[in-house]
């Protein structure tokens, strides 16, 4: 998104991780530069597209000055609109997701849960996802193919 409003970005910390911001209302930008300690008498109006370029150049400084974990602990409780950049292991471990049962490990591979979930039709997964290729001939069969072309493609390399 760097071409975008500056306030509705990725910015990375300090410690290489990367924090989100998405503080479009005039009430949450006017948070983030407090929060981020940046002058807002020198801030241009947050819609004047002239001065993103300046602007995100001064977020993204501050930003690179503390800790992703910093910055969590400043703006959790907030109206920044703001989340931490979760990699996978940290998202599989997170609390929201957690609660929420984000994630559900089948045959020892953790995954995204069906979605959407509902109180009265609850869905279940009942076996683990297919293997790249797995269904590869039913689907180009499927598609018209004869064994004999499905065959030749194999033979070829271009399916296994």
């Amino acid at each position: 998104m760097t071409q975008g409003p500056l306030f509705y970005d990725v910015f990375e910390c300090a410690d290489g991780e990367f924090i989100s911001l998405g503080s479009i209302e005039p009430q949450f930008y006017s948070e983030l530069l407090r929060i981020t300690e940046i002058d807002q008498s020198e801030n241009p109006k947050q819609m004047d597209r002239a001065g993103w370029a300046e602007m995100k150049s001064k977020i993204g400084d501050a930003i690179k000055g503390k800790t992703r974990s910093e910055w969590e602990e400043l703006m959790e409780g907030t109206d920044v609109c703001f989340a931490p950049v979760l990699s996978m292991d940290e998202a599989y471990e997170h609390p929201h997701n957690k609660q929420r049962n984000t994630f559900i490990e089948i045959a020892g591979v953790m995954q995204p849960a069906p979605a959407p979930r509902f109180s009265r039709t609850p869905a279940s997964v009942s076996s683990p996802p297919p293997h790249a290729g797995q269904h590869t001939e039913e689907v180009l069969a499927g598609l018209g193919l004869t064994k004999d072309e499905i065959l030749m493609l194999r033979e070829q390399n271009i399916i296994k």
